[in-house]
Formats: structure tokens, sequence, C-alpha cells
């Protein structure tokens, strides 16, 4: 079993920036796919950036240009800093951890709200 734990977020004004770790433990494959999501009120889940335990990102096209997702391998660590947050940018985000073979792990959330 993998248990996620995440931290971070918080609450900032348009334009600011928030950083979100997120820390895998447990019975952590080899390979895996990281990632978070969010989902704003009313919305589905989406994802927002993911990264492969060999450090292949991917973004949505809201993230691209102002989110960096990054690893730590070794620690089994991802580090998402958000710049040049927007209003649209507030939602919950979820930490996400999958690996081939086996059901994917949620953590429990972060609440992250832009607004002046």
């Amino acid at each position: 079993q993998v248990h996620l734990v995440e931290s971070g977020g918080g609450s900032v004004k348009p334009g600011d920036s928030l950083r979100l770790f997120c820390v895998a433990s447990g019975s952590v494959a080899r390979t895996w796919t990281m990632g978070w999501y969010r989902q704003a009120p009313g919305n589905q889940r989406q994802a927002v950036a993911t990264i492969s335990h060999y450090g292949i990102p991917t973004y949505s096209d809201s993230a691209k240009g102002r989110f960096t997702i990054t690893t730590n391998n070794a620690l089994t660590t991802i580090h998402l800093p958000m710049d040049s947050l927007e209003s649209d940018d507030t939602a919950v985000h979820y930490c996400n951890y999958a690996t081939s073979g086996s059901p994917a792990t949620w953590g429990q959330g972060t609440r992250d709200t832009v607004a002046s």
C-alpha cells in the first residue's frame, strides 16, 4: 500500500505563487507516475501536471508556461510550483500516484484559493 502526504498550498491573490509538495511512502514501485489533479466546485477532477519516475512531465493547457513539476526520484517526492495564479486556479488539488497493475492512490487534497 502506498501512502501520500501532501503539503503546501493555501490562499493567495491573483498573480501570486503557491508550492505543492507530495511524498509517497510505503510499497512504492520501481516505476510510477505521480501528479497533481484539481477539482473546482461543480467541476470534474482534472489533471494539472504529472511526472514519471524518470522525470518526463506532462501539463494541462492551463498549466503550461506557469507551472513546473519536478521530482526527486530517490525520495519519491514531487514538487509543483504554481506561478501567475488566476482565480480560475481555485480548486482542491489532489496528489496522485499510479503504477502499472495497481489501483491509483490519491491524497486527501489541499484546498487552494486565488482571490483578490
